[in-house]
């Protein structure tokens, strides 16, 4: 029994004809959107690549490139197939077309789904690739003189600056880490030799936070210094005042700015999906009742059109034999005891030279 069966008559196939025509010129600007907005979120995410591991993070906006040209391609034809469907006669050059590519237009858009639904489960890919960026930018911050690593400083600075953030987790991250160059410390000072010598590494470890961490907005000048020395300060206690440089990590402010444009992405490709899906299933539709309309030959009755011509459970048990089916045919089963046609066939007499023919007879 069909699913969904609907009748057409010759009025309601035109019209489905050409209503699904202006569908898909819709889905091309579609897929134009799809693409550009895998563009956006690839230069976005180039933008920040200095401070992101290497990883998997540019599948999402790779597939949703992809996604975007190949809806363009698949609706330009959609649209010439359908504008053809308002004539049987157009109809058959296409009959023998329209099943493969229905078949290809519903996993297309299965692969939009698939991206619409990437684009919120990376989130714990993308903290991952800016953890380690970040830990990797700021451990190299002081290294202005080494080709490769110069440019870090000015990239870890306007993050901080443009983000309104400060280290990796938190401003604590750079007490952990020498961030002052060495060109820049007096080696003949006590203090800096007393600090050099204070922990195994040799490293001039301060509780201090670059410039790029301040507060503008903060009333008392900021405080970068000494942040956990209260006598080093007038009026000051860093266990109860509110510091004035930024308190969040760099790595939560970049992870709420691309997870926010990813959950933007992603209902805008859920809405597309939904909008390709129900092209789909009218061109179904259409591709159905023109077909039984070419079965009647009546090409000015009435047709029934439907989304599968058996029940679900039919049409899934039809598409598992032919999948079990494939590769079965044209096999040699070299297993011995099988049974062969030339196995247990008589020798025939093949090198016999007596063999008795007609003779010609002559001609009188």
């Amino acid at each position: 029994m069909a699913v969904l069966k609907v009748k057409f008559t010759k009025t309601k196939r035109d019209k489905l004809a050409q209503i699904l025509w202006i569908l898909n010129w819709v889905s091309v600007v579609s897929g134009i959107i799809l693409f550009s907005l895998g563009l956006f979120l690839k230069i976005e995410i180039k933008k920040r690549n200095e401070v992101m591991a290497k990883g998997d993070i540019n599948s999402v906006p790779n597939m949703l490139i992809s996604v975007g040209v190949i809806a363009c391609i698949i609706n330009f034809l959609g649209g010439k197939i359908c504008y053809d469907c308002s004539d049987a006669n157009k109809f058959s050059r296409w009959k023998l077309v329209m099943l493969p590519y229905i078949v290809c237009t519903f996993c297309f858009t299965f692969c939009i789904l698939v991206g619409a639904l990437m684009c919120y489960t990376m989130r714990n890919e993308l903290e991952e690739s800016l953890y380690l960026g970040l830990r990797d930018a700021i451990k190299f911050y002081k290294d202005t003189d080494i080709p490769g690593r110069c440019f870090l400083k000015k990239t870890v600075d306007l993050l901080q600056i443009g983000f309104r953030c400060c280290g990796n987790n938190g401003f604590r991250d750079w007490f952990e880490i020498q961030w002052v160059s060495p060109r820049y410390l007096n080696m003949a000072s006590k203090e800096v030799l007393d600090r050099l010598k204070s922990n195994i590494d040799g490293k001039f470890l301060v509780d201090g936070v670059p410039f790029s961490c301040c507060n503008p907005s903060s009333p008392r000048p900021c405080i970068q210094y000494q942040l956990t020395n209260n006598s080093a300060h007038y009026n000051y206690d860093f266990l109860t005042e509110e510091l004035n440089i930024w308190m969040k990590g760099c790595r939560q402010a970049l992870l709420d700015y691309y997870t926010g444009i990813m959950r933007s992405i992603g209902i805008a490709a859920l809405l597309i999906w939904l909008f390709e899906l129900s092209v789909l299933i009218g061109v179904r539709y259409l591709q159905t009742a023109m077909k039984n309309v070419l079965l009647l030959g009546d090409l000015e009755g009435e047709s029934d059109g439907w989304l599968l011509e058996n029940s679900f459970v039919e049409t899934a048990k039809y598409n598992i034999n032919i999948i079990k089916n494939l590769g079965k045919t044209n096999q040699i089963s070299t297993v011995s005891g099988m049974n062969d046609p030339n196995i247990n066939v008589q020798n025939t007499d093949c090198d016999k030279t007596n063999i008795t023919t007609k003779s010609i007879p002559a001609a009188r």
